[in-house]
């Protein structure tokens, strides 16, 4: 634009053509020329032609090419000759002996993929998490508390040596007479449980008359179900069930007496919270909780299981009971992860689990095998017991 006068300059031109067609690159391409095409070329002139070696030298420098030999791919290379080589073979680059090491190699790998494969821990609570019943987040601290506190709830494994009129076996007919009583009214399971611990801890610092154990078995039942239950057994309908060998009077004092002896002190945890807990861990069916139930019922009958706290009686009926419906050791990572006993530790009481499940079909006491022994319980008395767990012994 110049001056006042705007004037249009036409910036790009005239586009021309500035390739050469295809067919004169490639004379051998359809549709190319018949004849050869000439190309006009510019002369080289002498002028020109030392003008263009001089910008050559003056860009580009010329080294010298190196006369490099080529490397051999052996260095040394030696002809050897025909002739006993044996001291001066070279030693071959692996270890003396080759199987160890291969041996030990396996074992590593086998090691390593054991720790790649290995059982992961299942969260037993993440499905009731939107739970607010289930207390979730205080599930942890709850069975931390309940396994210092079941120490304090546990008897000594002797103290029938401090009775003159009562034996084990006395104590195993009042059980398994009281779990028959608890099926009759229907009460809950933790209710047998507290049963079974007031009755042992009353025992153990009381001396007791023959003829007065059954009283305190009967005011055993009558305080955990005051406990436990909204609709306890009244007192008239045990002196009933006693066949009237006790009166009402009887049984209230029998009752402040045992009060009194254990302080009062009712809230202990037994087998059957640490029951709840483990079978969660194990993924429980209704089978599998129902024959769990049916063994540690058995154990409550037996004296010498008093020998263990209330945690491992539940982890051990669990594990019998697994073993039992699934005909193999059964015992995952996770079960062990939260009842802190391992698979070797449970395995001895395993045993004496299953000769418990062995005789209480011929044994006198009838009393559990009559209660699961109904539809009510899948009739889970009739399983046969693991014997292979002792066979394997």
């Amino acid at each position: 634009m110049k001056g006042g006068n705007a004037q249009t300059v036409k910036i790009g031109g005239e586009r021309k053509q500035t390739r050469r067609a295809l067919s004169v690159i490639n004379q051998n391409l359809v549709g190319a020329h018949r004849y050869p095409c000439v190309v006009n070329k510019r002369g080289l002139s002498e002028k020109f032609g030392a003008t263009q070696i001089g910008t050559l030298h003056r860009h580009y420098q010329y080294y010298p090419e190196e006369n490099k030999k080529p490397k051999p791919a052996i260095e040394n290379f030696t002809i050897w000759e025909e002739h006993d080589t044996t001291e001066a073979q070279p030693v071959p680059m692996c270890l003396e002996q080759p199987e160890t090491f291969s041996n030990h190699k396996v074992t590593q790998i086998e090691v390593e993929m054991e720790d790649v494969f290995e059982e992961a821990l299942i969260d037993i609570d993440n499905d009731d998490a939107n739970n607010p019943l289930a207390g979730v987040d205080y599930v942890g601290d709850l069975y931390a508390y309940y396994r210092k506190m079941e120490v304090y709830s546990c008897v000594s494994p002797n103290y029938m040596e401090q009775q003159s009129e009562i034996n084990d076996n006395m104590r195993g007919v009042l059980i398994d007479w009281i779990i028959e009583v608890h099926d009759k009214f229907e009460l809950k399971e933790e209710t047998l449980f507290l049963t079974v611990n007031l009755l042992d801890r009353f025992l153990e610092k009381q001396v007791v008359a023959k003829n007065k154990l059954q009283l305190v078995g009967l005011v055993a039942f009558l305080i955990a179900g005051k406990y436990e239950e909204i609709l306890p057994p009244l007192v008239h309908e045990l002196v009933i069930i006693s066949y009237e060998t006790y009166t009402k009077k009887d049984v209230l004092e029998m009752e402040k007496l045992m009060l009194s002896t254990l302080q009062y002190n009712m809230s202990f945890p037994t087998p059957y919270v640490f029951m709840r807990r483990f079978l969660k861990a194990a993924q429980a069916d209704k089978k599998l909780e129902e024959l769990s139930f049916f063994l540690i019922e058995l154990c409550l009958v037996e004296y010498e299981m008093l020998k263990h706290p209330p945690s491992f009686m539940a982890a051990a009926a669990i594990y019998t009971a697994q073993c039992t419906l699934y005909g193999v050791k059964e015992w995952r990572r996770t079960c062990e992860w939260h009842t802190c006993y391992s698979e070797d530790s449970l395995m001895e009481w395993a045993k004496l689990i299953v000769s418990y499940h062995e005789k209480e079909k011929t044994g006198g006491l009838t009393g559990v095998h009559n209660k699961y022994n109904t539809s009510k319980f899948g009739y889970v008395a009739k399983v046969e017991p693991a014997y292979f767990l002792v066979q394997d012994s």
